[in-house]
């Protein structure tokens, strides 16, 4: 290439563009980023590298290890996707989001390596991550997977540490349909004789096999490696040692034990020393917006970015114990190609109330059609709908709420993301 002039001179129109360059949204496998990536570093060593996989918890461990490992005094590098209000919230340094011309800067490098290659969106945040981390000299980079794990860009790494989350059906047109075909996918991480740490306590046995016949050195959360709670703190164990005293995770929720547990147990299988008092510093100072956000209010809202089916019985039971004996009503949206009624089956015994949250502008939102459908196929009567917009939707809840109600707002990223860039 030969211009002289970047493409576009700002991070919203080289976005937008993105958005429009390869024909097909998401389009698993390595073949084209790599060979961009190679023309982009050809001469790229990896440093210290933990890529974390799975279908929930993804988010919470990266900030876990993120948060533990800066406590320790290394700078990290975190890329995460997807964001809620700022696309730099992708790319981490030392938690600080990477600034608008530093992503632009990489963009035009990546542009002008790709020499006419068509890349996803999803494949120049990764390109663009790695390359700034290289330029950051970070000590440590935590890749958060996008999709599945096999074909996925950030797989073009050969991580250190492989963590893989709790393992749920999503995503079924591009991972399949059933736990044994995901689970396939998500082990495409694990690299032979590397350390593997499984945060599913039933792991599907496609995982497992896959591990055993690469290599890989699996470590399975309830067998190899587990943790007792003891009040307001908690033990760690493995078959070697023992980590006593530790606070309770920062982030709300039962299952951030286990994914903190699985932070540790990654680090502790990791290269790089790693002090205790950093492990207890970590937990106590890691922070990630829209897991169970509690936003004050007469009602209070609370706001997770639960979009599946074992997301949302998680958010469910958590709705239970922390607000036992009050009435619930449920601001909800989703994507078209999510199991919507498996969502609205494990919440609807806790909701009194349901408003419908249209998301305009958003061609993967389902319809509100597609949404009464969902409704009326679990036996529920139809829900508060014909809103312009999620506000509206949420105005209409907040005159039906007493002062004691609780208003919960889930079932997709984007209506976290609209709710959280005005009443967050």
């Amino acid at each position: 290439m030969t211009r002289s002039e970047p493409r576009f001179g700002c991070l919203e129109d080289w976005l937008a563009w993105q958005q429009t360059l390869h024909p097909r949204k998401i389009d698993l496998g390595l073949g084209r980023v790599r060979r961009v990536f190679e023309r982009l570093s050809p001469a790229y060593r990896p440093p210290p590298t933990v890529t974390v996989a799975g279908t929930n918890g993804k988010g919470s461990c990266v900030a876990l290890l993120d948060a533990m490992l800066r406590a320790a005094g290394y700078r990290v590098g975190a890329y995460t996707s997807p964001h809620l209000l700022r696309y730099n919230e992708r790319i981490r340094i030392d938690g600080v989001p990477v600034a608008d011309e530093d992503i632009c800067a990489a963009f035009d490098r990546i542009d002008r390596a790709r020499d006419g290659v068509s890349l996803s969106f999803f494949e120049f945040a990764t390109l663009a991550a790695l390359d700034l981390f290289q330029r950051a000299g970070v000590e440590v980079q935590l890749l958060e997977v996008g999709l599945g794990g096999r074909l996925d860009a950030v797989n073009m790494i050969d991580a250190d540490v492989a963590v893989v989350t709790s393992i749920d059906i999503d995503h079924k047109e591009w991972l399949g349909e059933d736990r044994e075909a995901i689970g396939f996918e998500k082990a495409g991480v694990l690299r032979p004789g590397r350390p593997a740490i499984v945060g599913d306590r039933r792991p599907p046995a496609s995982l497992l096999r896959h591990g055993e016949k690469l290599g890989a050195r699996l470590f399975c959360l309830g067998k190899d490696f587990d943790y007792r709670r003891h009040g307001d703190t908690w033990a760690w164990r493995d078959a070697d040692s023992r980590l006593e005293d530790l606070p309770l995770p920062a982030l709300p929720g039962r299952q951030q034990l286990d994914n903190a547990a699985v932070a540790i147990a990654a680090l502790r299988k990791f290269a790089l020393p790693l002090t205790v008092d950093a492990i207890r510093a970590g937990l106590r100072q890691v922070h990630l917006p829209g897991r169970y956000q509690l936003i004050d209010g007469r009602p209070p809202l609370l706001l997770d970015v639960a979009h599946n089916p074992q997301a949302v019985r998680l958010l469910a039971d958590h709705l239970v114990q922390r607000f036992p004996g009050r009435r619930i009503l449920a601001l909800f949206a989703a994507m078209a190609d999510k199991d919507i009624e498996g969502m609205i089956r494990q919440m609807k015994d806790r909701v009194a109330l349901w408003a419908l949250a249209p998301l305009p502008g958003n061609p993967r939102a389902a319809s509100l059609e597609r949404l009464h459908r969902a409704f009326a196929a679990e036996g529920l009567e139809p829900p508060l709908s014909g809103f312009t917009d999620c506000h509206q939707a949420l105005a209409a809840l907040r005159r039906q709420a007493r002062p004691d109600d609780v208003i919960v707002i889930f079932g997709s990223f984007f209506l976290a993301a609209e709710i959280l860039a005005s009443d967050g």
